[in-house]
């Protein structure tokens, strides 16, 4: 796999961080120790700024080039998973269930390698932002490191992350312009009727029915309010009612996910879920609540930046290792936050045959590591080169 020579001569020492990450993994914004080990590599790798402690555990460091110029961001997450490691590793989770089952201590390792090498060569102009964010997978770390500003004390004009994907040859990358991935918003429906005697239902309002209603009607919301070049999948995974045989409960309870791309369609499906839940109750004669809980939005590649990193993806790695239009996924990905508010791109990074993300069998593979620092620093410098 082509990397940059300094970058391979570093190789071991990749393998070294990521190993130490994945033994020590951390969740949520409860990313402390990880942070420390990140800032404290920064420092002794020479850049010029780190600053500790944004969106709660976040860590941002700076990086000037040779010649003045703009701000390039380059990010990563930090957080791991509640999920028991089964891999056997030498090198596996020493904290009890909690994993790194999503790779991001690779992530870490690839920003931390190209934080390496730009300190050294400093081979462009301007100056980079390198961001390692907690809670990407529960709590929006990427939205709480705008809110505490990272973009008003960071001014960068683009951004840009990877993320691996196994399954995927190792070495290939893969991304698209517009939506890669999409928005999600869980919804809660809590149904309060009139309970009583199985044996007398004339005697009560029965919630059950009011839940199969609306479960069944949910299903028409994507089929009846999508067009057909539109996507969308609302999925309805729990009810939750009664306790016996022969009693006709109080409440019921309805649970699901929706997943969208455009924006507004994703209004469109949320009025629509309200109007569904209230109608039905009201036919039922039953009182209901809906409580959506908002997820992260779409993530939308910039379409020029998409090219751009495809471009540079291309001169890496070779344009047969690269797709450029890759079909985009219902996953979800809180870098959609920085993507709204700044142009930029997601990429994935092929790490070859194994478990699958979220698996407590997953491991990252290390070898792909300097691929992907190798990446990140010639964006930096294909976008930001020196004068002539």
């Amino acid at each position: 796999m082509p990397v940059l020579n300094r970058i391979a001569g570093f190789a071991d020492e990749m393998t070294a961080w990521r190993r130490h990450l994945h033994m020590h993994p951390e969740i949520g914004f409860e990313c402390h120790e990880t942070a420390a080990y990140v800032a404290e590599r920064l420092r002794e790798f020479g850049v010029d700024e780190v600053h500790e402690g944004i969106g709660k555990t976040g860590v941002v460091a700076v990086i000037h080039g040779r010649e003045p110029g703009p701000m390039i961001g380059l990010r990563s997450d930090m957080d791991a998973l509640a999920m028991q490691e089964t891999t056997g590793k030498a090198y596996a989770s020493t904290v009890a269930g909690k994993m790194h089952a999503c790779g991001h201590d690779g992530h870490m390792t690839m920003l931390l390698g190209a934080a390496k090498y730009l300190a050294e060569t400093r081979r462009f102009s301007g100056s980079v932002a390198l961001i390692f964010q907690p809670a990407e997978e529960d709590g929006g770390g990427g939205k709480a490191m705008i809110d505490d500003g990272l973009f008003d004390r960071f001014p960068v004009t683009q951004v840009y992350a990877i993320h691996n994907l196994p399954g995927l040859e190792a070495g290939h990358m893969q991304t698209t312009p517009g939506p890669i991935l999409a928005a999600v918003d869980d919804f809660e429906i809590h149904i309060t009727g009139q309970g009583g005697h199985a044996a007398h239902p004339e005697d009560t309002r029965d919630p059950l029915i009011a839940a199969v209603a609306m479960v069944q009607i949910l299903q028409s919301l994507v089929s009846r309010n999508t067009g057909p070049m539109q996507q969308a999948v609302l999925s309805v995974t729990q009810i939750h009612a009664g306790t016996a045989s022969n009693v006709i409960p109080d409440t019921a309870f309805v649970n699901g996910t929706l997943r969208t791309f455009d924006p507004e369609l994703r209004e469109t499906l949320l009025r629509r879920l309200d109007e569904v839940v209230e109608g039905t109750a009201s036919a039922h004669g039953l009182a209901a609540r809906l409580d959506v809980l908002e997820g992260y939005p779409a993530t939308i590649n910039d379409a020029d930046k998409a090219a751009f990193a495809a471009e540079v993806a291309a001169d890496l790695v070779g344009a047969d290792n690269v797709d450029p239009d890759v079909e985009r996924g219902m996953g979800a990905e809180d870098f959609s936050f920085m993507l709204e508010r700044k142009p930029g791109a997601f990429m994935y990074l092929g790490i070859g045959p194994g478990a699958s993300l979220h698996n407590p069998g997953y491991d990252f593979n290390d070898a792909v590591a300097p691929v992907g620092a190798s990446y990140f620093a010639r964006l930096v410098e294909t976008a930001q080169p020196l004068a002539d």
